[in-house]
């Protein structure tokens, strides 16, 4: 409907908004996100922090509060690498 209404070009683009709208207005899912893919993916403290939209210490509280156990430090150089990146998005 919303395509057909010619609000939005095409479904993908009204899903993007609708995911959009949904991170800013529920800040809990972005964390629940960043919690899920901190335990599943592998994924740095600074790029959970990055994606829950909180700070890199408020995110190591976050995942205490919510019993998941903290990997400090990179193992590889790669891993080291993407890091900081996140860490500079996070300055933005």
């Amino acid at each position: 409907d919303l395509v057909e209404a010619g609000i939005y070009p095409d479904s993908e683009t009204a899903v993007q908004e609708a995911l959009r709208v949904l991170w800013q207005e529920r800040p809990g899912v972005r964390i629940d996100v960043a919690i899920h893919r901190y335990r599943t993916e592998n994924i740095s403290i600074a790029k959970a922090a990055t994606i829950a939209a909180v700070s890199f210490d408020r995110m190591k509280e976050i995942l205490v509060e919510h019993g998941v156990p903290l990997r400090l430090g990179p193992i590889t150089v790669q891993e080291a690498i993407a890091e900081v990146e996140a860490l500079r998005k996070m300055r933005l």
